[in-house]
C-alpha cells in the first residue's frame, strides 16, 4: 500500500513563501511522475507541477516563475517551493504519484494553503 503525507501548508501573506513537502512510504526512484495538484474554491482539482524520474518538470501557467518542484529519491520526498504567493493560490494542495502515463494512481490527504492579509 502506498501512502503519501503532505506537510508545510499554512497561512501566509500575499507575496510570501511556503514550502510543501510530500513523503512517500516506498522508494520513489522508479515512480514515473510525482505531482502536486490543488483545489481552489469553486474550481476543480488542477495540476500545479510535476516532476518525472528523469527530472523533467512541468508547471501550470499560473505558477510558472513562482513555484519550483523537486524530488529527492534518497529521501522519498517531493517538495513544492512556492514564492510570491497570491490570494488566488489559496486552496488544498495534494501530492500525487503516477506509476505510468494516465491519471494519478495515489493521492495524499491534502494540506491547506491560505494566502491572505
Amino acid at each position: 500500500q502506498v501512502h503519501l503525507v503532505e506537510s508545510g501548508g499554512g497561512l501566509v501573506q500575499p507575496g510570501g513563501s511556503l514550502r510543501l513537502s510530500c513523503a512517500c512510504n516506498r522508494n520513489i526512484f522508479a515512480i514515473y511522475s510525482m505531482d502536486w495538484y490543488r483545489q481552489t474554491p469553486g474550481k476543480q482539482r488542477e495540476l500545479v507541477a510535476a516532476v518525472t524520474t528523469s527530472d523533467i518538470t512541468d508547471y501550470a501557467d499560473f505558477v510558472k516563475g513562482r513555484f519550483t518542484i523537486s524530488r529527492d529519491n534518497a529521501k522519498n520526498t517531493v517538495d513544492l517551493q512556492m514564492n510570491n504567493l497570491k490570494p488566488e493560490d489559496t486552496g488544498v494542495y495534494y501530492c500525487a504519484i503516477k506509476m505510468g502515463l494516465g491519471p494519478p494512481d495515489y493521492w495524499g490527504q491534502g494540506t491547506q494553503v491560505t494566502v491572505s492579509s
